[in-house]
């Protein structure tokens, strides 16, 4: 009995708790999961953390409002909140939190909810460029990054390291949260996901599988990511389909990088997705690259930085976690590191020059995250390990090596952002390390985050028994944390209070997804990249109604030709097999009037002399005494296979903007004002067209 008596008299100790929160002052602008805590929480600006920095460039500065609770977790708050400025004179402040500086001076910006309150100082100037600078409020409230890290179990802090993938589950697209799925988030404490092609489907779908992968998160919002690049890299199969970063690279406009990065950052957000795994800042500089090519803004570290800087700002302007990569650099190698080991053998001095170039100038850019290679340098790291794969001895990839993460990027770059590996799932990782002996690895080696890691379960188990053992430290798995929750914090990936619901998420993301604005971006990016590598004369064509014109191709074909069949009503396809083109066939391209090569290959082999569609390209060319038109449809390189061809141009896409864009420059309604941004060699050690070379209609070249 007096057990029962005991349990009747905390209940009524817990109802009375609950009472007073209830009725006091400001209360009710506290959650259910509050009350249900029975904890009254602070209040703070996200700016008076001191892991957030102290500038910020522009005439508006957005303030968001938190929650911080005893446990630890901090929620954003929107909703019942009072927002002053102390003088309107320099800065007023909207309901939302959004300051807006009219003239120069001092102004401090207060919140309160009815019952705490929190102020900041911002000091504005108006020099070249408006400027912020924030006088953060000092005290003990305010380091609640450290105070969460104190209050985590260590299963906690190894679940935020971990960001697996979803894929398919029994043999099915995971394109739904399934209860398994929720029960690994919750169970682990999962930092993030990351997201395929075969997750996302109709823009419905993607919007309702994000809220809900963020509703079954615990004390912290999840990193959602993808790779959308944009091009060849492109995983939402609904919306904006821009070119890529080569067609960028041939465009030279960072106003138009910059528009690449917004579009893509805005169609991510609306869907829920918070970080994209780009821009990739790869100099490619060996046109054999199985992996890169395209991917790359080009071969010139200069403009790979110009370039991914400016789209990095525009996914930034979003609210999206931009992450460079691949460090040190994927661009010159000829090894495909999902399928095997690539090497770059260059010293640091010439790595210093062109590879790492591009990631220091994000790093003073402030970029927010980098992603590593699994690639070998060498000599950056001579450093021999023994393979699982055969036992042979092999060099350390730069994911799994200590010199190039800790020394490299922590201590020379002094970058103390967040670092993700590359997908640990890679055959160049995969062949040759265990799951938990890479994952040990990384971690040891300064990594952050632990990207698709093989056999989720027994790498947690393999972390946690490391860490219980020494071989890591719980120290070394602070900083980690500190980076995460910092770059949460920044980016605003939290729990709400008052999360908008699902239904104005989906009007907003179907507003947002493929809008008009973002297609206008696509065609301005597709047309200023075509670059028009060379011109016998042939072009642009003025043909006469009853000309025939035949594309000839085995790849996207059709797409070229429904294109230039608006320009040309007797356009026709003549697709090529693999037994060759038939004695029909042959009699077609010998007898139009212009024939329009279209080629489309992703590597070495596929341009190579002894490649029968280009053994193919070059008979048409040798055997025709009227005009061939080369298209490169994703490889500008092409060329090099069928150099004698009367006209060329190189699109670096395969969507339908790129295909429209090269029909439109063919018969003279675009001016072709792309340029080159690789060299094309001739194969024999020469070169064929250099770096920079571009033709325009009527002028010659330009440089």
């Amino acid at each position: 009995m007096k057990g029962n008596e005991r349990r009747i008299h905390i209940a009524l100790v817990l109802v009375v708790l609950l009472f007073t929160v209830l009725v006091s002052p400001g209360a009710s602008v506290y959650p259910p999961n509050a009350l249900a805590q029975v904890q009254i929480p602070d209040l703070i600006i996200d700016w008076n953390i001191p892991e957030l920095g102290e500038r910020h460039v522009g005439d508006m500065l957005p303030l968001q409002a938190l929650h911080v609770y005893r446990d630890g977790h901090v929620e954003k708050v929107k909703h019942r909140l009072q927002w002053k400025s102390s003088n309107k004179n320099v800065a007023s402040v909207d309901s939302q939190g959004l300051v807006q500086f009219t003239s120069q001076g001092t102004v401090f910006i207060s919140v309160s909810d009815g019952r705490v309150e929190d102020r900041i100082e911002l000091v504005y100037r108006e020099q070249r460029k408006p400027r912020v600078t924030v006088i953060k409020q000092k005290g003990e409230r305010y380091q609640i990054i450290r105070k969460a890290i104190t209050r985590m179990t260590l299963e906690e802090k190894v679940g935020q390291m971990m960001m697996p993938d979803f894929r398919r589950l029994q043999g099915k697209n995971m394109n739904a949260l399934l209860p398994q799925i929720a029960d690994t988030i919750k169970k682990y404490e999962l930092g993030g996901v990351i997201l395929f092609r075969e997750n996302v489907g109709s823009t419905d779908q993607a919007v309702r599988l994000v809220h809900e992968l963020q509703q079954a998160a615990q004390k912290f919002g999840l990193l959602v990511a993808i790779d959308q690049e944009g091009g060849v890299v492109t995983r939402l199969q609904q919306g904006t389909e821009l070119p890529g970063n080569m067609a960028l690279g041939a465009a030279r406009s960072q106003t138009l990088a910059w528009k690449a990065g917004d579009v893509i950052g805005r169609e991510l957000a609306s869907l829920g997705i918070n970080t994209n795994f780009a821009p990739d800042l790869d100099v490619n500089n060996n046109p054999d690259n199985p992996v890169i090519g395209v991917r790359s803004f080009g071969e010139d570290p200069q403009l790979v930085a110009d370039q991914g800087i400016a789209y990095m700002r525009g996914l930034r302007h979003n609210g999206i976690v931009a992450t460079v990569k691949h460090f040190p650099g994927h661009g010159d190698t000829a090894v495909d590191s999902h399928l095997g080991l690539p090497t770059v053998p260059h010293s640091l001095e010439r790595l210093s020059q062109i590879e790492l170039y591009p990631f220091r100038q994000a790093i003073a850019a402030g970029v927010d995250a980098i992603m590593t290679a699994h690639v070998t340098f060498p000599g950056l790291d001579d450093t021999k390990v023994r393979s699982k794969k055969d036992g042979s001895k092999i060099a350390l990839p730069a994911t799994l090596s200590h010199k190039v993460i800790t020394g490299l990027i922590r201590e020379q770059l002094a970058f103390d952002c967040v670092i993700f590996t590359d997908a640990l799932n890679m055959q160049a990782i995969a062949d040759h390390f265990g799951p938990v002996d890479a994952a040990v690895r990384a971690i040891q080696a300064g990594a952050d985050i632990l990207l698709m890691p093989v056999e989720l379960k027994k790498v947690i188990a393999g972390v946690l028994e490391a860490v219980r053992t020494g071989e890591i430290s719980e120290e070394r798995i602070d900083r980690s944390l500190g980076r995460i929750l910092t770059l949460k914090i920044k980016r605003g990936i939290m729990k709400e209070e008052d999360p908008e619901t699902v239904e104005a998420k989906l009007i907003h993301a179907q507003e947002t997804i493929g809008s008009e604005l973002h297609k206008r971006v696509e065609t301005e990016m597709a047309q200023k990249s075509i670059t028009l590598v060379k011109n016998s004369g042939v072009l642009p064509l003025k043909l006469e109604e009853s000309q025939q014109l035949v594309v000839v191709g085995n790849a996207y074909v059709e797409n070229l030709a429904n294109a230039l069949q608006k320009y040309h009503d007797l356009t026709r396809v003549v697709r090529v097999e693999q037994k060759g083109l038939t004695a029909e066939q042959w009699k077609q391209v010998i007898q139009a009037d212009v024939v329009v090569v279209a080629s489309s290959t992703s590597d070495v082999q596929g341009r190579s002399l002894a490649d029968p569609h280009m053994k193919l390209y070059r008979q048409i060319i040798e055997q025709r005494g009227k005009p061939v038109i080369g298209v490169g449809i994703r490889n500008p390189y092409d060329i090099m296979a069928y150099p004698r061809v009367d006209a060329y141009l190189a699109q670096y896409g395969f969507r339908n903007a790129s295909f429209a864009a090269t029909a439109e420059t063919l018969f003279g309604w675009n001016q072709p004002t792309g340029k080159l941004p690789v060299t094309i060699p001739d194969g024999k050690g020469g070169m064929l067209y250099p770096y920079g070379h571009g033709l325009t209609f009527g002028r010659g070249a330009s440089k």
